[in-house]
């Protein structure tokens, strides 16, 4: 359904977002066409939820990437420390 489980730190915000999908489940039930209730779910529902979540995982993502540069830098740097000849 929703990628709720992807960022972690934000679980309060995750427990709002699976709240607001029942209440919008639960308005798309009480349609009359099943297109209408379809278009509900999707316009009031999983967009709005998706960007929310999507846009409040940016700090964490951005985070989780600098320090696989970083760690990727480390490990360049220690295997360039163990190819070098060291002179005595």
């Amino acid at each position: 359904m929703l990628p709720v489980i992807l960022f972690s730190g934000t679980s309060h915000m995750h427990i709002a977002a699976v709240g607001w999908i029942y209440v919008v489940l639960m308005m798309a039930i009480t349609e009359e066409s099943v297109i209408a209730a379809i278009m509900t779910f999707f316009f009031y529902g999983v967009l709005p939820v998706s960007i929310i979540v999507y846009v409040a995982g940016t700090g964490s993502r951005k985070r989780r990437r600098q320090q696989e540069q970083l760690q990727a830098m480390q490990e360049r740097q220690q295997a360039e420390q163990n190819d070098t000849p060291q002179a005595h």
